[in-house]
């Protein structure tokens, strides 16, 4: 069953010294980038990327921050990833003031949000 994308969480949170960003990492997709924001199983929420290097020597989580990072407009030192260096499901440092950051990344999260394909209607049957 789809959770309504006013009942996802956000997938970012206030942390000492910058932002926690949650994020669902696919590797060896066939382009980078930013695919939307999902529900978890725990009922949290993950930012979804794909990217193209492959998930061996760091490769991949190299690329997530290079993509984070022109993303957001910032700089790659800014971004590290401090949780799942080895797993899909990653937590992201953005190191930085929090309230500027929140303000900086709250558009972009709008607009990611927005972009959520609605769901399909289910054909009728009369």
């Amino acid at each position: 069953m789809a959770v309504p994308s006013s009942e996802i969480a956000s997938p970012v949170a206030v942390h000492a010294g910058g932002l926690r960003v949650a994020v669902r990492l696919t590797p060896k997709a066939s382009r980078n980038g930013v695919n939307g924001i999902a529900a978890d199983a725990d009922g949290g929420a993950r930012i979804k990327v794909s990217v193209t290097a492959p998930p061996e020597s760091g490769k991949a989580n190299a690329a997530l921050i290079k993509l984070l990072s022109r993303q957001w407009k910032l700089p790659k030192s800014d971004i590290s990833i401090i949780r799942g260096l080895t797993g899909r499901r990653k937590t992201v440092l953005v190191s930085g003031d929090p309230q500027e950051l929140a303000a900086r990344l709250a558009p972009w999260l709008d607009k990611l949000a927005a972009d959520r394909p609605k769901p399909r209607n289910m054909k009728e049957t009369a």
